[in-house]
């Protein structure tokens, strides 16, 4: 479902430089190495859900490669609970781009459906172990699996990425993959200096501004409200204090230096201690403005269950309610009145 901190990502993603560094870093597939940032073009996902607003956490871009366009259907995935049904969602949203497209006349001369390449940037604790086919989920006698839905999607799973390999690239999206995964003494000894050499051998001043957006975000997440810049005098003395309070505060979870599931571990336990309160109310506040947008003012029951929903709870409606028909149906089994 779509959630507050997923919007960090998508300002990364909304920067063709990130999006290449995506493809040619963190997927097998060659057929992006050498292709210009003037080949990528944002795609408005709105016709995800027809006659809502475009899904928060879905990004598309597409590619011209050669004399043929590629659409890159990116989900950000950063909920705590895996999806089991990943695959089935991917496959509506790529069936709705192609009928989009279709609809809109926007096919090729040859009439020829475009390929589409889904990826789902995760970056939660849990290791990932949803299905990454449709196949998979179907139970049907041998002889009719040829006529059942499949539909893949490449898997980026933030937390189990090689570390190695990680600290080899020097890739801005690499470096802030780091920044998250690292400890407080390795993101200021390290990463940190990195990426500042980066935006002063590259500066890019709307790029650098979502940087920023992602780095106030990650301060939160970590238990630091305070913001801050990267183009300041002292950034590196005062985010170096920053990053060391933060270091105290995940040896107090158990944060663990070195080990990828230590750091995915601590790090998960440090945010749903640190923030849950906050992103309780925040999330009864994007569920109730939701709500009230798509089916005007609630009744006095479905307030009441928005105002005492636990967290998981809340995540559930909000998902139910882009698509909903009515009310009742956010809430799953009647209890308030379409």
């Amino acid at each position: 479902m779509p959630a507050h901190h997923d919007l960090p990502y998508r300002s990364l993603f909304a920067h063709p430089e990130l999006v290449r560094e995506l493809l040619t870093t963190f997927t097998p597939f060659k057929l992006f190495d050498n292709i210009a940032l003037s080949a990528f073009e944002a795609v408005d996902p709105a016709y995800v859900s027809e006659g809502l607003a475009a899904r928060q956490n879905d990004i598309v871009w597409r590619v011209r490669i050669g004399g043929q366009c590629l659409y890159v259907y990116i989900l950000l995935e950063f909920q705590s609970g895996l999806d089991r049904w990943m695959a089935l969602r991917m496959q509506n949203y790529v069936g709705l781009l192609c009928q989009n497209l279709v609809k809109r006349h926007a096919l090729p001369p040859s009439l020829m459906l475009p390929p589409v390449l889904p990826l789902v940037f995760y970056n939660g604790a849990p290791r990932w172990s949803a299905s990454v086919d449709l196949a998979a989920l179907v139970d049907a006698p041998a002889e009719l699996m040829p006529f059942q839905p499949s539909q893949r999607y490449v898997l980026i799973d933030q937390q189990r990425l090689d570390p190695v390999a990680l600290e080899a690239n020097s890739t801005l999206l690499a470096l802030l993959i780091r920044m998250e995964l690292s400890s407080a003494p390795e993101v200021r000894n390290k990463v940190l200096p990195a990426l500042l050499t980066w935006f002063k051998d590259a500066p890019q001043a709307s790029l650098m501004r979502s940087v920023e957006v992602w780095l106030q975000a990650l301060a939160k997440r970590r238990g630091n409200p305070e913001s801050f810049s990267v183009d300041s005098a002292k950034e590196v003395s005062d985010m170096g204090r920053q990053f060391e309070t933060w270091a105290e505060e995940f040896e107090d979870v158990g944060f663990q230096k070195g080990n990828a599931e230590g750091i995915a571990t601590g790090l998960a336990k440090g945010i749903t201690e640190g923030i849950a309160k906050g992103q309780v109310v925040a999330l009864r506040g994007m569920l109730d403005k939701l709500l009230r947008k798509r089916f005007g003012d609630l009744p006095e029951p479905a307030a009441q269950r928005i105002a005492t929903a636990t967290q998981t709870e809340l995540e559930q409606w909000f998902e139910r309610g882009l698509d909903a028909p009515v009310l009742d149906a956010v809430f799953g089994d009647g209890a308030a009145p379409p």
